[in-house]
């Protein structure tokens, strides 16, 4: 008996370290294979959204191919119409960017000169630290027009392979319900299958919704509040405030800059020019920590280790799209976990099963299951 005990956490510990080093592989795995890994990583998140919104289609009589065509289409309608509020006034503004950025560059050079005795500080402790004076080769590289026009090719056809294998994943839906739930022998499995996937897609789309909904009001309020401030283009703020606030900390944080870099270049002193983003400071402040948790609850409420976990870990594979897909996949993997059990990487080694709380339903639940998904 102790012999087979000894057996079971060595295969466990060494399941364990197969698994740790596919995990320490998988970032390099996905940057290199980013042309297939991050199309199809947000076709799945966007079959996730939009699912629902496609059965509602579904319940209205339509076809399956054209409710599913619908949905992505109003997806679509709202993401351009998005970018239009902000790229329609950004194209304005384009011409008076060089004159912000001279003012911005002079008010710059006045406060550096003003703390001058700072440089002087720090000359002297270099060269008390022994500094030989060797300067920094900086070497060419291709300007920002140049980097776009060669990433605008590829970017295309990734996107359109995103919306491609998002439509055909939302209309094989149905299908792959049916496939879980009645061509399977153990009907048990097909049950906790399905209702993981149900789980999983109740939540992501009720977690966007409700998020985009919120994010909507920040950006109807700032640029309402650019509008009284006499801020140019309100409605530019006021979108990619919106856009930005679907980053955790990081979008806060860059509209933020966005907003104290203008005003300092566009107003007359520095202190008005930081007004706006002090504003945005404040009213971030109010809905991170006071209107999102109490309208979202504990259902998706996240560790903040985790979401900066999440988010660095795909901002670092992917760039700002994996950014904006770190939470959605976050929020995935919590409500899968949460439906089969916590991970138990502990007892795992001492032999215990690798899950544990995991979710069981009665007949009855089953029943509803097998119902709701059969439809």
């Amino acid at each position: 008996m102790a012999l087979a005990e000894q057996e079971l956490r060595l295969m466990s510990s060494l399941v364990l370290l197969f698994g740790l080093g596919l995990f320490l592989a998988l970032p390099f795995v996905l940057s290199i294979g980013s042309v297939v890994f991050l199309p199809l990583t947000t076709a799945i998140l966007l079959t996730i959204m939009l699912s629902p919104l496609a059965d509602r289609f579904a319940r209205l009589g339509l076809p399956n191919v054209m409710s599913s065509f619908l949905a992505l289409v109003v997806f679509l309608g709202v993401v351009l119409a998005a970018l239009a509020l902000i790229l329609q006034p950004a194209l304005a503004l384009f011409d008076e960017l060089p004159a912000i950025i001279d003012r911005v560059s002079q008010r710059y050079s006045n406060l550096r000169e003003e703390f001058a005795w700072l440089a002087v500080m720090n000359r002297e402790l270099a060269e008390l630290m022994g500094d030989t004076g060797a300067r920094e080769v900086v070497l060419a590289t291709p300007s920002l027009l140049e980097e776009i026009a060669f990433a605008t090719p590829s970017i295309l056809l990734e996107v359109l392979i995103t919306f491609l294998m998002t439509f055909f994943m939302i209309e094989a839906r149905v299908r792959l319900r049916r496939h879980l739930l009645f061509d399977r022998s153990d009907f048990g499995s097909s049950v906790k299958a399905a209702r993981a996937i149900r789980e999983v897609q109740d939540r992501v789309a009720a977690y966007i919704g409700t998020v985009g909904i919120i994010n909507a009001g920040v950006g109807v309020i700032v640029a309402l509040g650019a509008w009284a401030l006499g801020v140019e283009a309100p409605i530019m703020w006021g979108g990619l405030a919106a856009i930005l606030n679907f980053i955790p900390y990081i979008g806060p944080l860059a509209m933020t800059v966005l907003l104290a870099l203008f005003g300092v270049g566009t107003a007359e002193t520095v202190f008005i020019g930081l007004i706006p983003a002090a504003f945005y400071v404040a009213l971030h402040t109010v809905e991170a920590n006071v209107v999102t948790p109490s309208i979202l609850g504990a259902r998706f409420t996240m560790n903040p280790v985790m979401i900066l976990i999440a988010l660095s870990y795909f901002t670092w594979i992917w760039g700002v799209p994996g950014a904006l897909l770190s939470v959605p996949i976050l929020l995935s993997l919590t409500a899968l976990f949460d439906h089969v059990g916590r991970p138990n990487l502990v007892g795992f080694i001492f032999g215990e099963p690798l899950f544990r709380g995991n979710a069981t339903g009665d007949g009855s639940e089953q029943e509803q299951d097998r119902s709701t998904i059969g439809a």
